[in-house]
């Protein structure tokens, strides 16, 4: 659901200086932005009406067309992409995103769009948390200060004691934690799999937990809507093609701040087009977490060049 998702990492072409690649990759990080709002948008159009573990099936089938067929052209084809030394690593990563995609779109279906993204704006913070035990990372006392801040941005989109703060209010925490799992994981996977075989494996495992979980889903498809499942599927293959040649261009540290422009466009597509409002507490909540994020974003900058040297 995010641009922050691990792309397969593929060798820069050499034709353009840095500079100008570097501002290209900006750009398609931007436009990227732009398409997984909208992205998201549709989903909660079309999460109304069908069952998001349908919605998320059928994106699933054209996402392993896409995923196939990117592999066919990268080094080594097919068969190095299928070739895995952690697979039951990459088994749990895919079933995790596509879980999370359900649970995600059944969020905008209940909560809305902003609500959502301020809320699942944390998983960065989790990622922090997370890091430690399960990629034995250091954490040092500055994350745990910004985790401790974001969890009090999270507060004040929340308002505990309010209306606001409700049940289904845990979702987005889910489905944060969810996402999180998923980022550590793929780290994890990292160290022996190619990024490559990252991808194919996301989308093949993916497809089979959707596949399994959502065929007996499976209920007629209205003509007006297959416009926008097809809009969909065509926005969430064209998004992730273009994070790939964002990456190719650019290091993912420095495009990382350039993927919260998402949150910008969420926010004009859930007022202007489905009528959500931008209440004060949930701009400012979703500022400091956004914030929080960024600051950990920073750290990890730091030490990386720190660990250079």
């Amino acid at each position: 659901m995010s641009p922050t998702a691990q792309p397969p990492a593929v060798p820069p072409p050499m034709a353009q200086p840095r500079r100008d690649r570097q501002g290209t990759a900006i750009l398609l990080m931007c436009v990227t932005a732009l398409m997984f709002a909208g992205q998201d948008g549709i989903s909660r159009h079309l999460g109304s009406t069908y069952s998001p573990v349908f919605i998320t099936m059928l994106r699933y089938w054209f996402f392993t067309v896409f995923a196939v067929a990117l592999c066919l052209r990268a080094p080594g084809g097919l068969r190095a992409a299928m070739r895995s030394k952690r697979p039951v690593v990459q088994f749990f990563r895919g079933m995790l995103l596509a879980l999370e995609i359900v649970v995600t779109i059944e969020c905008f279906v209940r909560l809305g769009l902003i609500n959502t993204h301020a809320i699942f704006a944390c998983y960065p913070l989790i990622i922090s948390v997370l890091s430690g035990p399960v990629l034995g990372e250091k954490v040092g006392w500055r994350r745990w200060l910004a985790v401790a801040v974001g969890f009090c941005g999270i507060l004040v989109v929340l308002q505990p004691g309010r209306d606001v703060f409700t049940p289904e209010a845990a979702l987005p925490f889910l489905a944060a934690a969810m996402f999180a799992a998923y980022g550590l994981l793929t780290r994890l996977a990292g160290r022996e799999d190619s990024a490559m075989t990252s991808f194919f494996w996301t989308a093949v495992w993916g497809a089979v937990c959707m596949t399994v979980l959502g065929l007996r889903t499976w209920e007629p498809i209205a003509p007006q809507d297959i416009p926008w499942l097809l809009i969909l599927c065509v926005c969430a293959g064209c998004a992730h093609f273009m994070l790939i040649k964002a990456y190719e261009l650019a290091e993912a540290s420095a495009l990382q701040p350039f993927s919260y422009t998402q949150l910008v466009w969420i926010s004009i597509f859930g007022v202007v087009i489905f009528g959500e409002t931008l209440a004060p507490h949930v701009a400012i909540g979703g500022a400091i977490v956004v914030g929080a994020g960024m600051f950990t974003w920073w750290r990890s900058r730091v030490r990386e060049r720190a660990a250079r040297r």
